[in-house]
């Protein structure tokens, strides 16, 4: 079976390779991403002759095509493409050396100029801006940025690590204090966060928080919550410390099925689901205006990490006084 396999897919290959079309087509492909339209201008030929012979090579595994911008682009499949076939091609390629594929490749390399004369950066990645480098423009710089909206006051991060956020928001809060049950830690953090006068740490717990009530404008919990064992002690101390009005944002990893990963990282419990976080929020006192996953990571196990925004309702006002009828 592995034999008649291996000849039929031989024989497959070696008859999508002998004809001229698709031939002069994986030559262009192989070393540029070329739209349908661009490859009937290099080539000359019918845009209905191309598309079909690309049907075929698609068809085939031998090539791929992706958006870019608002248009659509073809290349050669190398990453997936089959041993058999890559070495087929290579051979192919290598043992070709035609007056044709040499007009074709003075054609591409003309389109080519031609696109980039055509079109600036934004025109080439619309649509994929946050996956497409440009000079300086970083998640890094970004997040510095945004963070110039921002007015803050009093912010407590809870479980800060070694102060990354700190750095972030000091210009932006009146004060900002870090809390972390590592002293080492917190060693670390006093080292960064030196120069800012306005930042403070402390080493405590999430449970038992050593601040007095209604301390915070602002609690921030960043992947805090999987290391705990009683959630909801550390959400109702959170809710204690802030003010009324005053606002918690917390991000935390969803539930997942992967307990190895969260024993490796010392995470007590597999993230949350979006209902159960609410629900453990609301119970608190907090009103909850976002509770949702918010990011996908692209890597497996493909996490997700869901966001939350929530508040302190405001003290409730006393009704006005009003003078009773003698």
């Amino acid at each position: 079976m592995s034999v008649a396999h291996d000849l039929h897919t031989t024989v497959g290959m070696l008859t999508l390779l002998a004809d001229p079309t698709r031939l002069r087509l994986l030559s262009l492909l192989e070393e540029a991403e070329l739209s349908v339209a661009e490859l009937t201008r290099i080539t000359e030929l019918p845009q209905s002759r191309v598309s079909t012979h690309l049907g075929k090579l698609r068809s085939a595994g031998l090539v791929l095509e992706h958006r870019a911008g608002n248009s659509t682009r073809l290349t050669v499949d190398r990453q997936h493409l089959p041993p058999a076939h890559r070495e087929l091609w290579g051979l192919v390629r290598g043992q070709t050396n035609d007056r044709v594929l040499a007009a074709d490749r003075e054609r591409r390399d003309a389109q080519l100029a031609a696109r980039e004369q055509s079109a600036g950066w934004p025109d080439e990645v619309a649509g994929q801006m946050e996956h497409r480098y440009s000079p300086g423009r970083t998640w890094e710089a970004t997040a510095r940025g945004v963070v110039g909206l921002l007015r803050l006051g009093d912010v407590l991060d809870v479980g800060s690590g070694d102060g990354v956020l700190a750095t972030l928001l000091a210009a932006r809060a009146r004060s900002v204090t870090c809390l972390d049950r590592s002293a080492r830690v917190i060693e670390a953090a006093t080292k960064r966060l030196a120069r800012l006068p306005n930042v403070s740490l402390t080493q405590g717990d999430m449970h038992e928080l050593p601040f007095t009530d209604a301390r915070f404008d602002q609690v921030l919990h960043f992947h805090a919550l999987t290391y705990s064992e009683q959630p909801e002690v550390a959400v109702a101390e959170a809710f204690r410390v802030l003010r009324p009005g005053g606002d918690l944002v917390l991000v935390t990893l969803h539930s997942h099925g992967h307990p190895e990963i969260s024993a490796a990282y010392s995470q007590r419990i597999d993230g949350f689901t979006v209902p159960a976080l609410r629900t453990l929020l609301e119970e608190a006192g907090f009103s909850v205006s976002c509770c949702e996953i918010t990011s996908r990571e692209r890597n497996k196990p493909y996490f997700e990490v869901v966001s939350v925004f929530a508040q302190k309702p405001d003290a409730p006002r006393s009704a006005p006084q009003t003078d009773e009828p003698s």
